[in-house]
């Protein structure tokens, strides 16, 4: 199940939820395909002024993706391509919906979960 946690300023965020919130669905969905769809679980953070900081400074421009994948994503033969392409199209994503200026401050992190570490409503994901 690819989850992602999305945290934005929180003058960025507000009134573009319904934009991001497909936008970044489609990106998985790019990548993984439209089986993925039904399975994106997304949670945006406005984060207040002041407290996004950059080299010591707060910033008006950055965005956090984290998106949790399956560890056997790292172990397929193409990992490093759909890696790259992830990271590409959530940047995109945000890019698009908030403001090319987020592009140089967005960092996309991609967590593996081993299955046997996935729970969804108390009970292993499989």
């Amino acid at each position: 199940m690819p989850h992602l946690t999305v945290h934005l300023p929180e003058s960025r965020l507000s009134g573009n939820e319904p934009g991001l919130i497909a936008a970044l669905t489609d990106a998985v969905v790019d990548v993984y395909g439209e089986w993925a769809r039904a399975l994106v679980s997304i949670r945006l953070a406005g984060v207040p002024a002041g407290r996004f900081a950059q080299g010591g400074k707060a910033v008006d421009a950055n965005a956090s993706v984290v998106l949790g994948v399956r560890a056997g994503v790292f172990d397929r033969p193409d990992a490093a391509q759909i890696t790259a392409r992830l990271g590409a199209a959530l940047t995109d994503a945000v890019t698009r919906v908030v403001g090319e200026d987020l592009r140089a401050g967005t960092m996309v992190e991609l967590v593996a979960s081993p299955p046997e570490r996935t729970f969804v409503g108390g009970t292993r994901a499989v």
